[in-house]
Formats: C-alpha cells, sequence, structure tokens
C-alpha cells in the first residue's frame, strides 16, 4: 500500500497552522523536511504528519 502524499493546504488544515508558519517550522528543522513532487510542487507523507503529531502529543 502506498502512502498518501499531502500537499501544503491539506497539511496546514491537518495540522492548524498558517502555510507561513509551516513553512518557517521546515525551515527552523521543527517540522518534516517535504518531498519534492515536481518543478513546482511539494508534498508529505500522511505517515510524516501523523509521526509528528504523536510527537507533539508525546512532549
Amino acid at each position: 500500500m502506498t502512502d498518501r502524499i499531502l500537499r501544503p493546504r491539506e497539511v496546514c488544515r491537518a495540522i492548524g497552522l498558517s502555510r507561513t508558519t509551516l513553512w518557517r517550522r521546515v525551515r527552523d528543522g521543527q517540522f518534516p523536511k517535504p518531498l519534492r513532487q515536481g518543478p513546482n510542487a511539494v508534498g508529505w507523507r500522511a505517515s510524516a504528519i501523523d509521526e509528528w503529531l504523536d510527537s507533539r502529543e508525546a512532549a
């Protein structure tokens, strides 16, 4: 089974952050780096987002 790829808008909706805050956290190493899907497209594996959310709940 393949892991679903979430686009930035979907990730923001799932974690409750704005796009600016999302990219700031990626830049600062506080959020997983996205996968490049093409020259103008990026996304995250749904499992990576789930793991990040789980780690935030444990902290």
